[in-house]
């Protein structure tokens, strides 16, 4: 059985090229950058090099970029390098949607005495930058909005929010994980101040990331743990092969995302969604379909449990999520659909669809047909009940 992948919002295969620039760094080039010998000098080159790749991908400046362990951990050094720093300004405003890893540090600022505002979103999970505005005050020392949210592709207007907190004089961090090399993205463009972004999102290493911040930020942001690592802004000594993957992934998105590319996904995406709808046409989209990724489909289908529908799809060898990976085994409803304003039922009858570059037209036709078949069991197992 040929098995089919549209889960690459929750990760991506590793690219052969990745790879093969990894395994020297893991077989011979082992130095320890911080070492000042010859194979100490030869990973900090490496390293320059990775940092230049990546800076290149999102048109910053090397001395911007800070390698984490992932997405995960560069959002949590933001929030927390922000609320740490000593300031006076205790207010952050984030939004009801974001990932686990922007509202789980937030709930434990606010054990600080940190003062979070969580932005409602509309039926299609953005938020009002009118809205947004009116909670900006005296106290506000960040606003932080993911980009696109991984559940539904939803975009929220990043553009308009970082020219909002450049002119209220208040600093500015987004999740870019899951936007960043699914669409043209450049910093040029967005004058952030912070951005998080994790290689295995587009087709390079899990376990490293980075946190772009911007130059002359540092004076507002503080060092969250020990270490002279990385300008004393991360300690630990860094995963060179994961970096150097890293470095290969984003040289290798920077020639494949292309205009053309992206519209040959949007393609493969408007396709699908017809599809299903002609064959399933209780179908309900959960999101936005213009406004969004073009590789992100996040659908309910009336009268059906996801979770059950999700494990009979991986039978048929369909790999396919119910949202966020990050959330996956807690038993509880999306609450990103939740904030959207769906109730429950329609909630737990949600499917993730994500494409990724690998994905093709006659993969799709054979997701259609297994769907069919699965929605169609699912529900004649429901009402027999």
């Amino acid at each position: 059985m040929k098995k089919i992948y549209l889960d690459h919002n929750a990760t991506t295969p590793l690219h052969p090229e990745v790879l093969n620039a990894m395994l020297p760094v893991l077989q011979d080039n082992f130095g320890n950058p911080s070492s000042i010998h010859s194979f100490g000098r030869s990973a900090r080159v490496q390293l320059d090099e990775a940092r230049e790749k990546v800076a290149r991908l999102i048109g910053a400046n090397s001395s911007e970029i800070i390698f984490t362990s992932g997405g995960t951990e560069a959002n949590n050094l933001a929030l927390l390098g922000v609320a740490l720093e000593g300031s006076k300004k205790k207010k952050i405003i984030t939004s009801k949607t974001e990932h686990p890893s922007i509202l789980n540090p937030c709930r434990q600022l606010e054990g600080l005495g940190v003062k979070v505002h969580y932005l409602d979103v509309d039926r299609f999970g953005r938020i009002d930058i009118n809205n947004l505005e009116s909670q900006i005050t005296e106290s506000t020392a960040l606003i932080s909005l993911q980009h696109a949210n991984s559940e539904t592709g939803v975009l929220q207007d990043i553009k308009k929010v970082s020219e909002l907190a450049r002119s209220k004089g208040v600093l500015f961090h987004t999740d870019a994980v899951q936007s960043v090399a699914k669409i043209e993205f450049n910093l040029n463009h967005y004058p952030v101040d912070m951005l998080s972004i994790s290689a295995h999102k587009f087709n390079g290493p899990k376990g490293v990331g980075a946190l772009f911040l911007r130059k002359g930020t540092p004076a507002l942001f503080s060092p969250v743990s020990g270490g002279s690592q990385e300008k004393k802004r991360r300690g630990g000594t860094e995963n060179v092969a994961g970096i150097i993957g890293f470095g290969k992934a984003c040289e290798l998105t920077l020639e494949r995302v292309s205009v053309m590319e992206v519209s040959r996904i949007e393609e493969l995406k408007n396709y699908f969604y017809s599809k299903v709808c002609k064959m399933i046409p209780s179908t309900e989209l959960l999101g936005d379909m213009q406004n969004s990724l073009p590789n992100t489909l996040n659908l309910g289908f009336a009268g059906v449990e996801g979770d059950t529908l999700l494990i009979a799809m991986d039978i048929e060898g369909v790999a396919l999520s119910t949202g966020s990976a990050c959330s996956s085994g807690t038993g509880l409803p999306s609450h990103v659909l939740r904030a959207m304003g769906l109730p429950d039922n329609k909630i737990n009858s949600s499917i993730r669809f994500s494409l990724g570059c690998s994905t093709t037209k006659m993969e799709l036709d054979s997701v259609v047909e297994i769907l069919v078949r699965a929605v169609g069991l699912n529900n004649a197992a429901v009402s027999r009940r």
